[in-house]
């Protein structure tokens, strides 16, 4: 399984989503600090959730 990493800035498209107030505060404390945008930070952890999903059907 991969591990989760803050990256850098990729090339984004915008798209809207919403996310709980508390999700938000969450992302946004664990990026303070860092060169890491909040889409580069959501992108990440559904790029990472994504490969786990696949991993998941590969077991079975």
């Amino acid at each position: 399984m991969s591990k989760f990493r803050i990256p850098s800035n990729p090339p984004t498209t915008n798209k809207s989503i919403r996310f709980p107030n508390d999700i938000i505060e969450q992302i946004e404390d664990a990026i303070r600090g860092t060169d890491c945008t909040f889409s580069a930070f959501v992108v990440e952890a559904v790029r990472v959730a994504l490969m786990d999903l696949q991993e998941a059907e590969e077991e079975v």
